[in-house]
């Protein structure tokens, strides 16, 4: 016999999940830190030397020198990182499209597949966060009825 009694029906259900809920705060935390802490560090340069992962066709673009251009993105992925916290679902968005110009770097280099392959989970997560929070939003706003 299982108890039926505290399960509800998706289909019927006025309000998000707490697994749904959970997982949009738990995307929605790490997709605020994530990408102001590496951004941060494009300014500090403690975890790598972010140079390296940058394309020459791509330094070839931008004004200035290779660290002139990571620090641009440093302040760009801090941005983002902010879009995610105050509007998620556009934030989401942002972010997935940030990691596929990364990824479009990274492969255009030649190296670092690994980390493009590892983006390009993150890219999906994101996307994931943006669903979450548009489905979250709307619930969340919709009378009970």
């Amino acid at each position: 016999m299982t108890d039926t009694a505290h399960r509800t029906d998706p289909a019927t259900s006025t309000g998000p999940s707490a697994g749904s809920t959970q997982a949009f705060h738990l995307l929605r935390t790490v997709f605020t830190i994530a990408p102001i802490a590496f951004g941060l560090d494009k300014f500090f340069g403690l975890l790598t030397d972010w140079e390296d992962y940058l394309a020459p066709w791509i330094n070839d673009l931008v004004p200035g020198s290779d660290h002139d251009a990571m620090l641009a993105v440093g302040v760009i992925e801090i941005l983002a990182g902010v879009a995610v916290a105050v509007r998620p679902r556009f934030g989401g968005l942002l972010v997935a499209a940030w990691l596929g110009g990364i990824i479009l770097n990274l492969v255009t280099l030649g190296d670092y597949y690994d980390v493009a392959l590892r983006d390009f989970g993150l890219l999906v997560a994101a996307v994931s966060l943006s669903l979450l929070a548009s489905e979250h939003s709307k619930r969340s706003v919709e009378p009970a009825s």
